[in-house]
């Protein structure tokens, strides 16, 4: 890594404990850690996704027993959300760790761009539609369930990161309420970072004590971001992760 190493691990350590506020207050957020890795350290794209997605496995766990304590994840629909959407992402997950090992270094700061860009845009539209007082609360046919878990599996395996990210916004904008949104994101994530990681291991593109830097401060995060969902309104704390996204969308993707 350049330059001093404790200030370079005290933010990759900040950045985790800030994506797992995200993770479970707005669904964006644990890509941040992602961004961390691939532009702060000299590990190779395959490395950067496979140290990323295994700190999802923890914080995955984690928000499905805090959403499930909440009884989110006790309602039979939201349930039967996320078993589609684990399900799903079994067969999803395998394919994005092989789409990785065909990216070059700068294709994957590219994809990666464009999934934070993507994020940002979402998360703004989610904002949008929680606003209207006409948003109606309504519930997508299983096909398009099924279409968005096996999309968010392929590109979350590719770039190192759970679910939520993009299942979130995806859910919230076809008419799922936003809590059950997260809760159902959150039994997603377990499966795309189980899977991804088994796939990481398997070619060696794991770094695990950056994994552990990262990851605990992530599941401190987790928590405050639940509490966050569930106590106070996250409009500005959206609005400002919109900000920090659509910034480093364009900087990943020149400095790829």
């Amino acid at each position: 890594m350049a330059g001093s190493a404790v200030p370079l691990l005290a933010l990759l350590a900040g950045l985790g404990l800030i994506g797992g506020i995200g993770i479970t207050a707005l669904g964006p957020g644990g890509v941040l850690p992602t961004i961390g890795l691939f532009a702060l350290t000299d590990l190779s794209a395959s490395a950067v996704a496979g140290t990323s997605i295994v700190i999802h496995i923890a914080t995955g766990v984690l928000g499905t027993a805090v959403y499930t304590r909440s009884g989110q994840l006790r309602r039979p629909r939201t349930r039967w959300t996320a078993i589609v959407l684990a399900t799903t992402a079994v067969a999803g997950a395998p394919l994005g760790v092989v789409v990785n090992s065909l990216v070059s270094q700068r294709a994957f700061g590219i994809v990666l761009a464009t999934t934070v860009g993507g994020a940002a845009v979402l998360l703004w539209y989610r904002m949008r539609r929680e606003g209207a007082a006409s948003a109606p609360v309504e519930y997508p046919h299983a096909a398009v369930v099924v279409a968005v878990g096996i999309t968010v599996a392929v590109a979350s395996a590719v770039v190192g990161v759970g679910g939520p990210m993009l299942t979130v916004p995806l859910l919230i904008a076809v008419g799922v309420p936003t809590l059950e949104a997260l809760a159902a994101a959150q039994v997603q994530s377990v499966v795309i970072a189980t899977v991804g990681t088994l796939g990481y291991a398997a070619r060696n593109a794991i770094d695990w004590p950056l994994a552990a830097l990262v990851g605990v401060p992530s599941l401190a995060g987790v928590l405050i971001g639940w509490k966050i969902a569930h106590a106070l309104p996250t409009r500005t704390l959206g609005y400002a992760l919109i900000a920090v996204l659509l910034a480093l969308a364009p900087y990943l993707a020149v400095s790829a």
